[in-house]
């Protein structure tokens, strides 16, 4: 079974280092913040 995670404020700061970490981990990772183009 895979494991998804969705993250709120993934753009910078904590929430992008948690994505970072999670997706190394092989998670799925959901990213959601105010700026899209922050997320690139």
């Amino acid at each position: 079974m895979s494991k998804t995670l969705f993250i709120t404020g993934a753009s910078s700061g904590i929430g992008a280092a948690t994505a970072r970490a999670a997706a190394k981990s092989g998670w799925n990772v959901a990213l959601f913040a105010r700026s899209a183009e922050k997320l690139e």
